[in-house]
C-alpha cells in the first residue's frame, strides 16, 4: 500500500467522475468507492455514478475515521433509492452482511477476507469463504425469522444505548 499513491490521482474531482461517465464507462456502469458522507453520495449521483460504495479502504485514510456500517444509514437515506448503495469494509462473517443489509445496503464486498484465502488456500480457499458467509448469512437470518433478503429489515439492528462502549457516539452517526 506504500506505493498506490503513485498509481493514483489523490485529488479527484466530481468532475473527472463526469468525464469517466462520459468518456470511459458509457456502457459500463459506474461505481464510486470511498463514500463515507451523504453529501458526497449525493454528488456521486449528480455526477453519473450508477453506484456508491461506501468504503473506508481498510480504515488506512484516517485512523479515526468511522467504520463504513456507521455511514451506511445517511448515505442510504440521502441516496433515496436512486442508485444501489454496496458496503464495502469490515464484512468479516454472514451476520456482518445481515447487519449491512437491515441497514440498507443493496450488497457488500468482502475484498479482504478473499484476498486472505487466496493467499492461504487459492481458488478452492476462496469458493469456501463464499459458501461459509452464505451459510452464516443464511443461518442468521433464519435466527431472525427472515426467510428472504427482502424480510430483513431495520428493526434487526440497533446500537448499545451508550453508543457501543468505550468508543462512545459518533457525532455523524444516526444508528
Amino acid at each position: 500500500d506504500q506505493n498506490t499513491e503513485k498509481l493514483f490521482e489523490q485529488n479527484p474531482t466530481w468532475d473527472d467522475v463526469r468525464w469517466l461517465k462520459r468518456e470511459a464507462c458509457r456502457d459500463l456502469p459506474l461505481i464510486v468507492k470511498g463514500i463515507m458522507t451523504a453529501e458526497d453520495a449525493i454528488e456521486a449521483v449528480k455526477a453519473g455514478a450508477d453506484g456508491v460504495m461506501i468504503s473506508n479502504h481498510g480504515g488506512r485514510g484516517l485512523d479515526g475515521a468511522l467504520a463504513a456500517i456507521d455511514v451506511l444509514p445517511e448515505v442510504v437515506e440521502a441516496v433515496g433509492g436512486k442508485v444501489p448503495i454496496l458496503l464495502d469494509s469490515g464484512i468479516r462473517r454472514g451476520t456482518d452482511v445481515l447487519k449491512a443489509l437491515a441497514l440498507g445496503a443493496t450488497a457488500v464486498g468482502i475484498g479482504k477476507p478473499a484476498f486472505f484465502a487466496l493467499a492461504v488456500g487459492g481458488e478452492d480457499a476462496v469458493v469456501h469463504l463464499l459458501e461459509m458467509i452464505q451459510r452464516e448469512t443464511e443461518a442468521a437470518m433464519a435466527i431472525c425469522g427472515c426467510e428472504t433478503v427482502a424480510d430483513v429489515g431495520k428493526n434487526l439492528v440497533t446500537r448499545h444505548p451508550n453508543g457501543g462502549g468505550r468508543v462512545g457516539r459518533y457525532v455523524r452517526s444516526r444508528l
